[in-house]
């Protein structure tokens, strides 16, 4: 997934509620439309469907990501360790069946809001000469080299990241652990807390 065009969509997305509350503040007026524009806007959401089409897997995703996580934690309390493997590829085939139904849905469903969000902000705030650019600047080499490597650069950043968390953050869980069973009313820890660990793997594509 995109850093820079990830980020110029969240950027959008924010500019739309913060152009709303200006022109209700103030009576600002939209910036003028013209064939020209409507044109350079389909050409930016065209650039960036693969990053409207990624949004709309994460929403999918995620709920499944955070099921498989808590999952996991109920079968390391409450499965035999020998039946955990048959039970996890289980769990990952009904994850997969959940995101190859739903995931079309909502790709198509975003696509279809795509242009009526982030197509009006552009048209209303962005002059011609600045949709220029930036068709320009997503349809340059430079932008696509960087979506090649960026991938590699976060999982490289985040690998390192997490092999230094155990040392920074296992005594404050385990310190955190203890207050919540006080609080909770129940003994005390029968081993460490849990320390920070990768997020789910994503259902296979």
């Amino acid at each position: 997934m995109s850093g820079a065009g990830r980020a110029a969509l969240v950027v959008a997305a924010a500019l739309a509620t913060a152009t709303a509350s200006a022109q209700v503040g103030t009576g600002g007026a939209s910036a003028p439309s013209s064939p020209a524009k409507k044109a350079l806007v389909q050409r930016i959401l065209t650039l960036q469907q693969s990053e409207v089409e990624a949004i709309a897997r994460n929403v999918v995703e995620r709920p499944a990501a955070q099921m498989m996580r808590e999952a996991g934690l109920a079968m390391q309390q409450q499965v035999e360790p020998d039946k955990r493997d048959t039970m996890g590829r289980a769990i990952e085939a009904e994850v997969k069946k959940y995101v190859d139904e739903a995931y079309p849905t909502v790709r198509e469903r975003a696509l279809k809001l795509a242009p009526s969000t982030i197509g009006s902000v552009l048209e209303a705030r962005m002059s011609e000469d600045e949709l220029r650019t930036l068709v320009a600047w997503l349809d340059s080499p430079a932008n696509k080299k960087y979506q090649q490597i960026a991938v590699e650069m976060r999982n490289t950043f985040f690998q390192k990241l997490l092999a230094e968390m155990p040392a920074l953050l296992d005594p404050k869980l385990q310190a955190l652990d203890g207050r919540i069973r006080v609080i909770l009313g129940v003994g005390p820890a029968t081993g460490a807390a849990p320390s920070p660990q990768a997020p789910a793997r994503p259902a296979s594509r």
